[in-house]
């Protein structure tokens, strides 16, 4: 399980932090607006009302032992920066930051940011499943019901092939295809030989879907 600061509660922040949060992982939540946290606080681990441009509070909150930060201030863009910065500065590992425009990304990119989303580009959803493992690539969600990922391959499926590994009786997924290098397997067949590398893109149920996200990390972790 990680543990993740989430900084700014607009629909994208509220996004991330509760689908974290139902993926199962500590989620502190970190706003101003006291309606907000108390929408919240059934949703997350934690939620907390702060300025979080102000360092004394993230350090009260011990923000240097999460393994990532999303900043996700909506449009006070001197905030986004000053917070980008301060988390940073405080030792966070990983900081995500929701940008309004090019120039605000190249900025919160050269003070330490490690990626920069546009919400209007990166669903809230999308980015929280990117979030919860390396080997996650890509996520969307095709229905309520069902998924799309794209997965790197992990280090114990390298060197057998879809048959020995059996994928829809052990992980209830279907794999659609497998990307190399350049190159797209659009119909993998059952004596398909995994390589490190790859990358599987494969659907399925959310649940399903869930569970294989539970193995990458740990594989990663």
């Amino acid at each position: 399980m990680k543990q993740f600061a989430v900084i700014g509660l607009g629909r994208f922040g509220i996004s991330v932090a509760k689908t974290l949060y139902e993926m199962g992982h500590d989620v502190l939540a970190i706003d101003k607006n006291e309606e907000l946290i108390s929408a919240i606080s059934d949703y997350t681990t934690h939620a907390v009302q702060g300025d979080a441009s102000e360092e004394g509070v993230l350090q009260s909150l011990g923000i240097k032992n999460f393994d990532v930060a999303v900043v996700a201030i909506g449009g006070d863009i001197e905030a986004s920066i000053m917070v980008t910065m301060i988390v940073k500065e405080l030792g966070v590992k990983y900081v995500l930051a929701k940008a309004q425009n090019d120039m605000h990304a190249r900025v919160l990119y050269k003070i330490g940011a490690d990626r920069v989303v546009f919400p209007e580009r990166d669903m809230g959803i999308r980015v929280a499943h990117n979030l919860v493992s390396t080997n996650i690539m890509d996520y969307i969600e095709l229905s309520p019901n069902y998924s799309l990922m794209e997965l790197s391959v992990l280090p114990i499926w390298v060197g057998k092939s879809l048959k020995e590994l059996n994928m829809r009786t052990k992980y209830g997924i279907n794999v659609i295809a497998i990307k190399r290098g350049e190159s797209i397997n659009v119909t993998p067949k059952a004596d398909d030989v995994l390589r490190k590398g790859d990358v599987l893109i494969v659907v399925g149920t959310a649940d399903d879907i869930g569970k294989l996200e539970a193995l990458s990390g740990r594989v990663a972790g």
